[in-house]
């Protein structure tokens, strides 16, 4: 496993992690980030500009399920979208943002599910892939009594999951993969709509602090926004000049919250760094001292009265160094 970079390692060691968080995933939700995700992550989106994804094809307000999230400055949530899902026997899931957007180019409105996920951690136990398909099938089967009912399953909506992992090994960094239902001619030629089985997507990005060279791609967008150090003013400069990001209100505060939340954690983790450091280098210098001392062969209650060690401790530096 790739060791964690030392902002993720110094959140998950801190009180502030739920904000931070939180603050990340509003950024993520701002209109203008989606598009830019969207355009490069789904095919529907590919040909489209930033501008029309954002003004025209996605759908309200994007739905944050996120402790730390103000809940009244939100516009009104997407009808029939819910943040969870629920059944009897698989327990609720939380998605951190979901919203509807339109599929440019149908003869009718197709609205596509999506939800991101912010993930820092891509070792949780079990291989996060499967839990990207997961949240997917959840998101098909929980259109069940809101998009379709009975046997209608005509009206089955496509569902995409997109995770952007912050804290990949290095064979993932700058990197984008897909993951589709396609269909494979075993025998014969009979074909299928893709609309009618082209049901799932789940896409999984890897980040890392050092982006690709080529500019203006969602790699160096969302890098800049999570991964790269720098404080407000200058990834708000970033997000205009290089993404044509306009820094409206809403988005200048929630950028500027998520980068002070940022430099506090940094901040108390180089402090706690250095408070275990010098601990450590003074139980080190204490460990030396009784050592010299058991080499001149001094009194063991001599030792432990000056370095403050236990006779276990002592005994076991000395077996350990050959001196007792």
């Amino acid at each position: 496993m790739e060791q964690e970079t030392y902002l993720a390692h110094t959140i998950s060691q801190t009180s502030d992690h739920p904000a931070y968080d939180a603050a990340c995933k509003k950024v993520l939700a701002d209109k203008q980030i989606l598009a830019w995700i969207l355009r490069s992550c789904t095919v529907e989106f590919q040909n489209c500009s930033i501008t029309d994804i954002a003004e025209h094809y996605i759908e309200g307000m994007p739905d944050i399920a996120a402790t730390g999230v103000c809940p009244d400055d939100s516009g009104p949530n997407i009808h029939g979208a819910s943040h969870e899902d629920n059944t009897l026997h698989e327990g609720t899931i939380y998605y951190d943002i979901r919203f509807s957007a339109l599929a440019p180019g149908s003869h009718q409105p197709i609205p596509l599910i999506l939800n991101i996920e912010a993930q820092n951690d891509y070792y949780p136990g079990y291989p996060l892939i499967k839990r990207a398909v997961y949240y997917g099938a959840r998101l098909i089967s929980s259109q069940y009594g809101t998009e379709f009912q009975n046997s209608n399953y005509q009206s089955i909506k496509k569902a995409c999951s997109i995770w952007i992992c912050t804290n990949v090994p290095k064979d993932r960094q700058n990197s984008i993969n897909r993951y589709a239902l396609q269909e494979q001619h075993l025998a014969g030629n009979a074909t299928e709509e893709p609309l009618n089985y082209d049901l799932i997507n789940i896409t999984m990005i890897g980040l890392s602090e050092t982006p690709p060279p080529e500019e203006g791609n969602v790699l160096n967008l969302l890098s800049v926004l999570l991964l790269q150090k720098g404080n407000a003013a200058q990834k708000k400069q970033i997000l205009q000049n290089d993404f044509q990001i306009a820094m409206t209100t809403t988005l200048e505060q929630e950028v500027d919250h998520m980068c002070n939340l940022s430099e506090g954690i940094e901040r108390r983790g180089i402090e706690k760094g250095i408070k275990k450091g010098i601990k450590k280098g003074r139980s080190e210098a204490t460990e030396t001292t009784a050592l010299e001392m058991l080499r001149d062969k001094m009194d063991m209650n001599l030792i432990m009265k000056y370095t403050k060690l236990s006779l276990e401790k002592l005994t076991e530096l000395g077996k350990l160094h050959g001196l007792l």
